[in-house]
């Protein structure tokens, strides 16, 4: 189990017991794309990573063996446009699954990932095309949010590459023109290129509720933190499929869609939805026997008003906020 690579111990008898003894194991230049995806898809080829959905009747079920494939795929598509090491690249991807293959990619060649919500006007992308030094956008297909990217490009002539998963057009290109082309190997780089466990790998921009948002960056290290919110908040189960309700653009992605969830050994569902609606999203829990779940407490006061009786959730065995 690949959970216990980093922890001492996995279990504990109380708080007490896990506040004093917890200790991880970092290990040296920790990389979480070759150290735990590529881990998986080597010993475990077929254990789930990654189910999910929309509201399009799309459905795919990624093993850590596709991921680890579409991951290093993505990474030379990357470095074929001229993304390299130290890089900035913004992910507007809403909960699409080409989310995982970018940002798994991104690790690879520790190039930083700028996960931004689809919600971001002209200006407010301005200021984070000029905050943070973005090279590249990568959206999925959305012509009012590539008006406002476009717009926002215009404005500020930063950012050098419009990536779409959609089909290409003036000033975009698509990514699944090339994608397939591109060489399943990534190997992990060596030498100058090498990653480091203090090499900064994703910057989150705060809600800038009071003020202009601040940029908050993580290191290639920050995945391990996250054991203790899938492992002991979440309570993940290994083989369960977890569920948090967040968009990729917030942070709480990162809590409760990838990292801990996968390190403790549990898959990530995800419901791509076009617009919440509490009833469509019991129907995906019941169909995708969803184990473990995390959501908003606005996303509860909806649920519980909307009535959970006639759904089977039987297969969901803890939840959290």
């Amino acid at each position: 189990m690949i959970l216990n690579r980093f922890l001492t111990r996995t279990e504990y008898s109380s708080y007490e017991d896990l506040y004093d003894n917890f200790k991880l194991n970092i290990p040296e230049d920790f990389n979480f794309a070759y150290d735990v995806v590529d881990e998986y898809a080597k010993n475990e080829p077929k254990r789930e990573a990654l189910v999910w959905c929309d509201d399009n009747d799309e459905n795919h079920i990624f093993t850590f063996k596709d991921l680890s494939i579409a991951s290093q795929r993505t990474a030379n598509f990357l470095v074929e446009k001229g993304i390299k090491k130290g890089d900035r690249v913004m992910l507007i991807l809403r909960r699409r699954y080409e989310f995982w293959f970018f940002l798994l990619a991104l690790h690879r060649l520790r190039a930083i990932a700028t996960p931004a919500t689809n919600m971001l006007a002209a200006e407010d992308l301005e200021y984070r095309f000029k905050a943070a030094d973005i090279k590249m956008v990568v959206s999925y297909d959305d012509p009012a949010l590539q008006k406002e990217i476009d717009t926002a490009c215009e404005h500020t002539h930063i950012v050098e590459t419009l990536v779409t998963i959609g089909q290409s057009r003036q000033n975009w290109i698509s990514f699944y023109e090339d994608y397939e082309i591109c060489p399943p190997s990534f190997p992990r780089p060596t030498g100058d290129a090498a990653t480091h466990n203090d090499d900064i790998m994703i910057v989150y921009f705060t809600s800038g509720t009071s003020s202009n948002p601040k940029m908050v960056a993580h290191t290639l290290s920050y995945p391990l933190g996250h054991i203790v919110t899938a492992k002991y908040w979440q309570n993940v189960i290994d083989g369960g499929r977890h569920l948090t309700v967040a968009e990729t653009g917030w942070a709480k992605a990162l809590w409760g869609k990838i990292y801990g969830q996968w390190i403790a050994g549990s898959a990530v569902f995800t419901y791509d939805m076009n617009v919440f609606i509490p009833g469509k999203l019991l129907e995906k829990m019941q169909e995708y026997k969803v184990t473990t779940f995390c959501a908003p407490p606005t996303v509860y006061r909806y649920i519980l008003q909307h009535g959970v009786e006639k759904y089977d959730l039987s297969s969901l065995k803890y939840y959290t906020t």
